[in-house]
């Protein structure tokens, strides 16, 4: 999930024109500013994907906090200690909107830049869906088959693990189209899918939104899909409906912040304070979480939307701040394929070293990682990047003509 600014952002017309000199300057300013932060953005991928692939693991591999409390109390053995570390884990779900807030915000950037230099550009849709569809689905159906070959195998491991649900091909059919949380359940163990029927759902009503935003602007679009947000959730999520437009706001809130930068002078910087708003939300989601996931949710995305606006002005000179994104965005290169394989990977390690059932120690999680991540990298370069590659070749040649 680490396309260019332009490519990430599934533009389809060959980009006009500057009108005027200044018009000039402010697009190729910030397209290098968008340029040189992707390692920003690739960052909070990485974290994301790691975030949530280890929260997913101590569910499969370990027995939980309050049980291993009880077990070991305040035991300051080497192992007690790296269980208690991991205790920030229990919200790791938070990654989610990490995933959702980042993706608009690259779907919607190469448009927003077009936009500011020909405010006449219109999206082609067509375009659009075509390179999204060879962004996704060869991996996705990659994945599907291999969740199916894992999950066979863990079935041959009685007692089966309860995360395994049908794998039979019904399901696949649903979790191939993205309808799972709409006509079905997700496949298999991959529980993880769930997330991935919203974002083809965004990625289908996306020219809608940009039609949206030509017209009234992206405040506005903003200010609706919120209202819309509101809505979905108390018709759908209350029945378990799992439909995009419960996530929207999350969404949408990441291509407002795509647009409002391209808006803004390359030398502006915001306040630090939304660094303390961030932190903010993000804490009150930690507390909202404990009486509902949805509602942490919308905490976290806005809290993290915060963050991003403000860490996308760092500079690329200030090394104390790109050493840690720079490792983090190795992590975030193929942090789609290691979100989308990791859970049939946990489940049969479980299913082959301890028969599914979950471990005192906190040990075997880690082991679990160190085997999950290079599988998802050699995944990432056998099917994800090819995936990329056949997505670039239906991007339009730019086309440019003297001012």
């Amino acid at each position: 999930m680490s396309d260019s600014a332009l490519d990430a952002a599934g533009s389809s017309l060959p980009l006009s024109p500057p009108r005027t000199a200044a018009a000039a300057r402010t697009h190729s300013d910030a397209r290098a500013a968008s340029a040189g932060k992707d390692h920003v953005i690739d960052a909070m991928r990485g974290f994301a994907a790691l975030l949530v692939a280890y929260f997913h693991c101590r569910q499969v591999a370990w027995v939980g906090m309050q049980a291993f409390h009880q077990s070991v109390g305040h035991s300051l053995s080497v192992g007690a200690i790296a269980a208690y570390l991991t205790f920030p884990i229990a919200w790791g779900s938070a990654g989610v909107p990490i995933f959702f807030v980042i993706s608009g915000y690259c779907i919607h950037r190469g448009g927003a830049l077009r936009l500011a230099s020909n405010p006449d550009y219109r999206l082609d849709t067509g375009n659009f869906w075509v390179r999204r569809f060879a962004r996704i689905y060869p991996v996705l159906l990659a994945a599907l088959v291999l969740t199916f070959a894992l999950d066979w195998f863990s079935l041959q491991l009685p007692p089966v693990s309860h995360k395994i649900r049908e794998i039979g091909w019904q399901s696949f059919v649903v979790n191939l189209l993205s309808l799972q949380g709409v006509a079905g359940k997700t496949y298999g163990s991959n529980g993880a899918l769930w997330t991935l029927s919203l974002e083809v759902q965004f990625y289908a009503i996306y020219p809608l939104l940009f039609a949206l935003r030509r017209r009234i602007g992206m405040t506005s679009v903003l200010a609706i899909v919120a209202v819309v947000n509101v809505i979905s959730a108390y018709v759908l999520e209350r029945h378990d409906i799992q439909f995009f437009t419960s996530y929207w706001f999350s969404w949408t809130l990441g291509a407002w912040i795509a647009d409002a930068r391209t808006r803004r002078a390359s030398d502006a910087r915001s306040s630090i304070w939304l660094y303390v708003l961030a932190a903010a939300f993000i804490v009150l989601g930690c507390v909202a979480f404990h009486f509902g996931q949805y509602g942490a949710f919308q905490l976290w995305a806005v809290g993290f939307a915060f963050y991003l606006y403000k860490a996308l002005e760092r500079g690329s000179g200030n090394q104390r701040e790109t050493f840690g994104t720079r490792w983090l965005s190795r992590f975030g290169d193929f942090s789609f394929s290691l979100y989308l394989i990791h859970l049939p990977i946990f489940v049969l390690l479980s299913s082959l070293l301890f028969r599914s059932s979950l471990q005192m120690s906190i040990w075997p999680s880690f082991g679990y990682m160190l085997v999950a991540v290079p599988v998802a990298y050699v995944f990432y370069r056998l099917v994800e990047l090819p995936a990329m590659k056949w997505s670039a070749s239906f991007k339009p040649k730019t086309v440019r003509t003297p001012v």
